[in-house]
């Protein structure tokens, strides 16, 4: 049986109603629950056009949400300085296409995902059999065929500093998906950790609906490098995070969250590892630091 790592109710991140349709969880970040999926503004209430920056898009139907928020939170017709994606799966870029064009906004995302967010490669078939629910039976029917975001798509700057989110640097954090990247400001310790590690069962269509709060892996049926998601999440932990926003569960906080990050690390192979997947002893690999298949 899989061993689970509970959070307590305690380890819940505050977060603030400001009427703008988001959580605010510090003054310059809110995030937006999508279905199965957050979203994450960065900037301050008000500060106008191109003074913010839009973290991961959703799913496709997710767009008149996202704007909404937008326009209540920054101004009416404010359009974001950067769309950063942390990775290129289905769920975190479903209205980046819509987005970018409506906003006239650059999207910036790893090197190493580049096949996928310009039309030239798939993502590995997902893993049905990674057991944990009705989502991941369900995963061969989610997308992963690439998308073209043409001229708009742009690389990570090489110096890791993060486009337009001053004080914020990207790390590269695979395993999910090869050019993953995660977000963390030292000055508060932050850490935007998109799929690397999430706070819910994802795999499960009723822990997704009820946001039970637990430390999880990331998202099995779409994880193709165990080996590298497990050095991942070691690195996140080793930066001691006060505050941490997943791309699937509730934000988190506090010495609880970092003791059951902690528990993560340590019992990796048993809490996150899939008992049986194709892709446990045989992960996929990046061909010519681009192409991505299963050996």
């Amino acid at each position: 049986m899989t061993i689970q790592i509970g959070l307590a109710d305690s380890d819940r991140a505050r977060v603030e109603d400001r009427g703008d349709g988001a959580w605010s969880i510090t003054p310059d970040l809110c995030y937006l629950r999508l279905s199965i999926v957050n979203v994450v503004f960065f900037g301050m209430p008000g500060s106008g056009d191109r003074n913010w920056v839009l973290i991961d898009t959703g799913l496709p139907t997710s767009r008149s949400s996202i704007v909404e928020v937008a326009e209540k939170r920054f101004g009416k017709n404010a359009a974001p300085a950067a769309i950063i994606l942390t990775h290129g799966h289905f769920d975190h870029v479903g209205t980046v296409l819509a987005l970018a064009k409506l906003w006239d906004a650059p999207v910036y995302a790893h090197p190493l995902e580049r096949p996928y967010l310009d039309g030239s490669a798939s993502y590995p078939t997902p893993d049905p059999w990674v057991g944990g629910g009705l989502l991941a039976l369900l995963s061969p029917l989610f997308p992963s065929s690439p998308i073209d975001l043409g001229q708009r798509l742009n690389p990570l700057p090489a110096d890791g500093s993060v486009p337009a989110m001053p004080g914020w640097q990207w790390l590269h954090t695979p395993g999910h998906a090869p050019g993953h990247v995660s977000l963390w400001r030292e000055e508060d310790r932050t850490l935007i950790a998109g799929d690397a590690f999430i706070t819910t069962g994802q795999e499960s269509a009723y822990e997704v609906a009820v946001q039970k709060l637990e430390m999880h892996g990331p998202p099995r049926y779409f994880t193709p490098d165990w080996e590298a998601a497990e050095t991942s999440v070691r690195q996140l932990a080793a930066l001691k995070p006060e505050l941490v926003i997943t791309g699937h569960g509730a934000p988190v906080s506090g010495i609880g969250m970092r003791q059951g990050l902690d528990r993560l690390v340590e019992r990796f192979g048993q809490v996150a590892v899939p008992p049986q997947s194709r892709y446990v002893r045989h992960p996929a690999t990046v061909e010519n630091g681009e192409v991505y298949r299963q050996s």
